[in-house]
């Protein structure tokens, strides 16, 4: 009974988001394709290519993607920053190392910094192909 829980969890759990995941994304196809023949259907000289183009997914501007990297970058960044804050007060006043109210913030804040450390590079690296792109 006790190893329910835990092949539920690490099992069960992923399946169903991957599933409710992918049904999403097929419905909404689904409802495009749906309109598409709707309109192709009725041709009431409605341009089918326009029309698809106007159903399409929105795609996001290089400009949005950027910001986007910038700001996880600086929230990863900040939020690692401050656990290990946590974890260096925590340890200056006599808790030992092993414990977890050191051990703990020190690996999630070293990890949360490495984290948005890349995404702030990989801002600053593509920030210049994107200023070269819009010139």
């Amino acid at each position: 009974m006790d190893i329910l829980v835990p092949i539920s969890i690490c099992v069960v759990l992923p399946v169903a988001i991957v599933l409710i995941i992918f049904m999403t994304a097929m419905n909404s196809d689904n409802k495009r394709a749906k309109v598409l023949i709707k309109a192709i259907e009725a041709n009431n000289n409605i341009d089918a290519d326009k029309l698809a183009a106007a159903l399409a997914k929105p795609r996001k501007t290089p400009l949005e993607i950027l910001n986007k990297r910038l700001l996880r970058g600086c929230m990863f960044t900040f939020i690692g920053i401050a656990l290990i804050i946590v974890a260096l007060v925590s340890l200056a006043s006599g808790t030992e190392f092993a414990n977890d109210s050191v051990t703990v913030p020190m690996i999630l804040g070293g990890a949360l910094l490495a984290i948005g450390l890349s995404y702030l590079v990989v801002y600053f690296v593509t920030r210049k192909q994107v200023n070269n792109t819009r010139e």
